[in-house]
């Protein structure tokens, strides 16, 4: 072979490898953002794994609510039952909403997959036809010359040699085309299955949502018709009104061994000015209050904040979680020491975010608006208690 003919291939393969190095340089530069989540697949497995898992407890308490016993319980118990249907209702749609979430960010790292598939079959697609254009203008005659160029019988063993290694060469490009092409097919897929998984994590969503409003209505039908019966209507309020005595005098128990615990009491102290609880329309103040139908007066201890179901309730003051629990009458509720024998109280929660013993600061979310308890309807009762004894919310906001 010639020294011409030896530079041209030389140059050739030189120039192969120049555009193979622009081409992985460029690979880089796809690089996902440095701030970008990472989500995998059996994070939201597991998720789902929890959602499983709080519709089976609820179905079991729909065939509590379906059997002939339900009907035997009081109405206090009933709504019990069926605030405990809802909370986990709005479990299921807490980690659904959570599901998306994650699907969200796990679509973005699909398509960032797709993109380098594809950028490595562009690359091996261009390689391909390289390749095919060289072997169009060269061919098999160009093979025989540079056999038929050998000086020796040694030489042009080396040469048929170098000639395998060229077709071995065309092959493996070949390949690695197929090869990226499948893994291309593979990725879009898989960013497909994971569009469909996410619609429909979003239809099953569509489908809580409303179960939980028609559990609202059921729930609230409970109340409203013991409050349109006198009888029914007065038990009532002396069941939610024993319970409230009882519950204050627990808080005021806690108080007291909050006090002895000074170290602790003084970390959490909060500064004693009241944020809003809660964005909304104040629906009830505190006081004596006319009921609507039967003209009787009763006392409301705290005031009532009317906002949508499972909008964020946050700590009004900087302090410490003193019960975090359920009761018939407030349904979820959580109360918080501020120190300075000041205390408030957050009730008919959906959810509760904090548990006992917890420091939380002001402007912190602590649980998310709800029906649960005596209730008819989503909205916040807002309690400030100072030194034993409720006083108006409106004074300290």
């Amino acid at each position: 072979m010639s020294n011409t003919r030896f530079v041209r291939i030389t140059a050739k393969i030189l120039t192969v490898i120049m555009m193979l190095s622009v081409v992985f340089v460029s690979l880089g530069s796809l690089a996902p953002p440095a701030e970008a989540k990472r989500v995998t697949q059996a994070q939201i497995n597991e998720l789902r794994d929890e959602k499983k898992e709080f519709t089976r407890q609820k179905n079991e308490i729909q065939s509590r609510i379906n059997a002939i016993e339900f009907e035997k319980l009081t109405e206090i118990t009933k709504k019990g039952v069926l605030d405990e249907r809802m909370m986990l209702t709005w479990m299921e749609i807490d980690h659904t909403n959570a599901i998306i979430e994650q699907y969200g960010i796990l679509i973005g790292e699909k398509e960032y997959e797709v993109s380098l598939a594809q950028a490595r079959e562009d690359e091996q697609l261009q390689r391909y036809r390289n390749r095919v254009r060289d072997m169009e203008e060269n061919g098999v005659i160009s093979y025989l010359e540079l056999v038929f160029d050998s000086t020796s019988f040694a030489d042009m063993l080396a040469r048929v040699d170098f000639i395998a290694d060229i077709m071995r060469a065309d092959e493996k490009v070949y390949n690695d085309l197929i090869e990226a092409r499948v893994e291309t097919i593979a990725a879009k897929e898989a960013l497909e299955l994971t569009q469909f998984e996410l619609e429909e994590e979003k239809e099953y969503l569509g489908q809580k949502e409303e179960e939980l409003l028609e559990q609202l209505e059921e729930a609230s039908a409970i109340i409203l018709a013991m409050e349109q019966d006198i009888e029914t209507e007065e038990a009532l309020r002396a069941i939610v009104a024993e319970e409230e005595d009882r519950i204050q005098g627990e808080i005021n128990k806690k108080v007291e061994e909050f006090k002895k615990q000074e170290a602790a009491a003084r970390a959490a102290r909060g500064t004693g000015e009241l944020v809003w609880p809660a964005s909304g329309r104040l629906s009830s103040g505190f006081g004596w209050r006319r009921h609507p139908v039967f003209g009787g007066r009763r006392h409301h201890n705290g005031i009532d904040i009317a906002a949508p179901h499972g909008a964020n309730v946050v700590a009004a003051d900087r302090g410490t979680v003193m019960i975090s629990g359920y009761s018939s009458g407030y349904g979820n509720y959580i109360v918080i020491n501020h120190g300075n024998g000041m205390t408030t109280l957050y009730a008919h929660l959906s959810s509760r975010r904090v548990s006992v013993g917890t420091t939380v600061s002001r402007g912190q979310v602590i649980g998310l608006i709800g029906s649960t308890g005596v209730s008819t309807g989503p909205h916040l009762h807002f309690e400030v208690s100072v030194n034993g004894s409720r006083v108006n919310p409106i004074t300290r906001l």
